[in-house]
């Protein structure tokens, strides 16, 4: 689906979405899941979220997490209960339009009945207040997010399924919302998230809050908290671009200092930068196994900062975080764009032609297990067919269309679809509109084909 333009909660608010409840009403029940070819249990139907709030207070010694989750949603038609996505925690409470609602926990799904049933077409506040230990989340491919434990903080990631593990919400990356979040944390630890700080304010105690706020849309996977001793440095690109920048204490670092430059590079290539800052999260070793394409906000172990993999991320913010996958089989629309960016820089910067990239990918075995477009299992949605391979379609591309069309191509894909979603049958159409041709040679063989074809 196509996201609507971002608009602020008090608008929503103040139009009247009192929710439902409305005499008359008979809805049936939202649906557990959105059916997702490799996720089939996350989201849930029903119902489309605009806006979330957290409020949230951690303790790195004892590992509690309270939190209150504010979600402003429509419903998009009549419904007599509803799903939100939470891994663990204990709920205490929840209401939805201040009244109070029943909840029902099964697994990882969190069933709420409101006190009357909910108007097609309105809007509804659920407010839900909950606490625990958030857990650690293994992926199918053994990697790990969710909350992670670090020394002295924690650090929370979601790609892909890691957000239920510190609020509940509709956790899958067709539902696009806005985020305000307020972070209670001990003395001397700083929290730092998506979008623009706020205010900073000491509370009782010698705690301080605080909160950050994401006025463009983001699929949940996106949010980023990481809560700790941070070194914190705020510059600009050449156009004015906020960069906002946090570094762990212990970490020792100069690339990071390169942001501004790097991304004035890829407005260049890929048009106006969707969002109202960039940065990076700076973390040490072992904190996270991965870097990882936060919004506007990425994540990076130190050991992952290198010019390519900066190029990487920074393209993300318009190939996966602005323009987001429709359903987790068209992963390879994020990485595809963001493995041909690194190729695009290298071929300006490293002396490395598109051509000798391509061939390097077109050498790699394991790009050859599975069509990009059609990852077998949630296990492989990492795997390096959607990466290398899914760079070679676009390279493909590329040489099929000529590098003017490609280049229109790369902002027009990024403007068409701007804070939406897209599949890769969008893509496909779109790519051969820019075209002016047929590309079916293109998919047959690089998309969907099985097997490494014939040297090219």
């Amino acid at each position: 689906m196509r996201a609507l333009a971002p608009v602020a909660a008090s608008a929503l608010l103040l139009s009247g979405c009192t929710g439902g409840g409305l005499g008359g009403v008979r809805g049936g029940p939202g649906g557990a899941g959105l059916g997702d070819p490799l996720f089939p249990g996350l989201g849930n139907g029903g119902y489309d979220v605009r806006h979330y709030s957290l409020t949230l207070a951690y303790d790195p010694g004892t590992g509690r997490l309270d939190g209150t989750a504010e979600i402003l949603a429509r419903a998009g038609r009549d419904l007599s209960a509803f799903n939100l996505d939470l891994h663990g925690l204990n709920v205490r409470e929840v209401t939805v339009d201040g009244a109070a609602a029943a909840a029902n926990r099964a697994g990882d799904e969190l069933t709420v009945r409101p006190r009357n049933d909910l108007t097609g077409g309105r809007f509804f506040r659920t407010v839900v207040r909950y606490s625990g230990t958030p857990r650690t989340i293994t992926d199918a491919d053994e990697s790990e997010e969710g909350w992670l434990r670090t020394a002295g903080g924690a650090l929370a990631v979601g790609e892909p399924a890691g957000s239920p593990a510190w609020f509940p919400g509709n956790h899958h990356p067709s539902d696009k919302a806005t985020l305000d979040l307020a972070v209670t944390v001990p003395r001397g630890l700083t929290a730092v998230s998506n979008g623009e700080p706020g205010s900073r304010t000491t509370t009782a105690g010698g705690r301080t809050t605080f909160v950050w706020r994401s006025a463009e849309p983001m699929a949940t996977y996106t949010a980023v908290l990481a809560i700790g001793r941070y070194r914190q440095t705020s510059s600009r690109t050449p156009s004015g671009l906020p960069v906002h920048t946090a570094v762990e204490h212990s970490v020792r670092e100069s690339l990071t200092r390169r942001i501004p430059e790097l991304t004035a590079w890829a407005v260049e290539r890929f048009g106006p930068y969707p969002f109202s800052s960039i940065g990076a999260i700076v973390v040490p070793d072992g904190a996270v196994g991965y870097a990882l394409e936060t919004q506007n906000r990425p994540v990076f172990p130190v050991s992952y900062l290198t010019p390519e993999i900066l190029v990487h991320e920074i393209a993300h913010q318009w190939y996966g975080n602005s323009v987001t996958p429709e359903s987790w089989k068209d992963m390879w629309l994020n990485e595809g764009f963001a493995v041909h960016a690194e190729w695009m820089w290298l071929a300006e910067f490293a002396d490395t032609p598109l051509a000798e990239s391509f061939r390097r990918a077109y050498e790699e075995d394991a790009n050859w297990a599975f069509p990009p477009a059609d990852p077998p299992s949630p296990a492989r949605i990492s795997a390096s067919p959607v990466y290398g391979r899914g760079a070679m379609v676009l390279d493909k591309v590329r040489q099929s269309a000529g590098d003017e069309a490609f280049s229109r191509l790369l902002k027009g894909w990024a403007r068409e679809y701007r804070h939406g979603n897209a599949s890769t049958a969008d893509f496909t159409a779109y790519a051969e509109r820019v075209a002016g041709r047929d590309l079916d040679p293109v998919w047959e063989t690089w998309l969907y084909g099985d097997g490494r074809p014939a040297r090219p």
